[in-house]
């Protein structure tokens, strides 16, 4: 299928490994154009390496002026941004006796404001031209609260419902928003949740990990390249009236209508 992708610029957010990564594979494999960000030098490095053609810029989301730098950099170097896609920041896995105010707040900063952070500008930049597509990577978590995963759960849950709200807000000038909710994927970030799990079942982290594939109804985690098929999909044209939606991606983990 011609996604009639090619041609089109693409901003991704924590691009230089896991889902980011396979998002970006993905788009330049479209024939888009491609910049990724990353507060590693090191690993944007290894992107570059890994995929030609690939334009990497080093932020530090967390930061609302430093992340608008980024975008304005971005679209210095690619033209106006078509399709953004968040997956930067993820909130440390915690066991819920080691949780205070300061954990929470750090989840938001995390994974909250690193998207907001970066939607604010773009958005509007993208309603003035009348056109693209957010497309934010969030999580289950904020739908099925985890006890070793409910600050970044919660801060899940907040960019669901920004999501929703943009798409609905921005509908009209052209702007699609949509969400997609990854379950349990093979990357890093599942590899160092699975130590919080093992601390709170009393397991090694490989039985932890074991357990928790168990209750994967497919039997196993998701590759990143899946998720990122779907990114791409709901990134283009072919998905033209898909807007304010919440996709999961958890191999049916969760049987009931959420």
């Amino acid at each position: 299928m011609n996604l009639e992708l090619e041609g089109r610029n693409v901003l991704i957010t924590g691009g230089s490994k896991g889902i980011g990564f396979a998002c970006a594979k993905a788009f330049l494999a479209e024939a888009a154009h491609v910049a990724i960000t990353s507060r590693s030098e090191r690993n944007l490095a290894d992107a570059r390496d890994r995929l030609n053609k690939l334009i990497t810029i080093g932020a530090d989301l967390t930061d609302a002026a430093a992340a608008q730098a980024m975008v304005d950099r971005a679209e210095q170097q690619l033209g106006p941004i078509d399709i953004l896609v968040n997956c930067a920041g993820s909130a440390q896995r915690t066991v819920p006796d080691a949780l205070t105010p300061a954990v929470w707040r750090a989840a938001m900063d995390s994974k909250y404001f690193t998207y907001i952070n970066v939607i604010d500008p773009v958005v509007k930049r993208m309603a003035a031209r009348g056109r693209g597509v957010i497309v934010n990577i969030v999580g289950q978590g904020g739908k099925v609260a985890s006890p070793t995963h409910l600050p970044g759960g919660a801060a899940n849950a907040a960019l669901m419902l920004v999501t929703v709200g943009l798409a609905h807000v921005y509908a009209a000038k052209g702007v699609r928003v949509l969400a997609i909710n990854p379950g349990l994927t093979k990357t890093s970030r599942v590899a160092e949740g699975m130590k919080a799990e093992a601390t709170l079942r009393g397991v090694s982290e490989a039985e932890a990990l074991r357990q928790s594939i168990g209750r994967v109804a497919m039997g196993r985690l998701a590759e990143p390249e899946e998720i990122a098929a779907m990114a791409v999909f709901g990134a283009s044209p072919r998905a033209s009236y898909l807007t304010g939606v919440v996709i999961a991606m958890d191999g049916a983990t969760v049987p009931i209508v959420i």
